[in-house]
């Protein structure tokens, strides 16, 4: 069984109040690490951000608003199109506030990757492995 799925999509980048520029997002899984979900965009063959999303997170976003630190999702409707608009806060700039952006995905792209990596990890049946995770922090520190 493949413990991993992978997807490239083409997302709207929106920073500050400018129009919207295409970029692209790739998505993966790894059952190794079942909660989570990367994201890295990219343009013009350079990693513009590396994020990791909690998978379960990234579902309830389709259908209603979640967050409240770093990464906010929430469900947005454009006429034919359903996207998800995902927020994503980084460091704190000079003026204090802190940098942004916001990336429109396709939702109907972003449930089916959903889809492929509950085939691989049914939601629920994920292995939480306390033991190994204790014994790196220990090995570590």
């Amino acid at each position: 069984m493949n413990s991993f799925v992978r997807k490239t999509l083409v997302v709207q980048l929106q920073s500050g109040d400018a129009d919207r520029f295409p970029v692209m997002a790739h998505l993966g899984y790894d059952a190794a690490d079942p909660f989570a979900l990367t994201m890295v965009f990219s343009h013009e063959g350079r990693v513009l951000a590396r994020w990791t999303l909690d998978r379960e997170m990234v579902g309830e976003g389709l259908r209603r608003p979640v967050g409240v630190g770093d990464v906010r999702l929430r469900p947005e409707s454009r006429g034919m199109w359903d996207e998800l608009r995902m927020e994503f806060l980084g460091d704190a700039r000079p003026d204090g506030d802190r940098h942004r952006a916001v990336v429109y995905v396709w939702a109907p792209a972003v449930a089916a990757f959903l889809r492929d990596t509950h085939g691989v990890v049914r939601p629920g049946s994920e292995d939480v492995r306390v033991d190994d995770f204790l014994a790196e922090v220990i090995a570590g520190g």
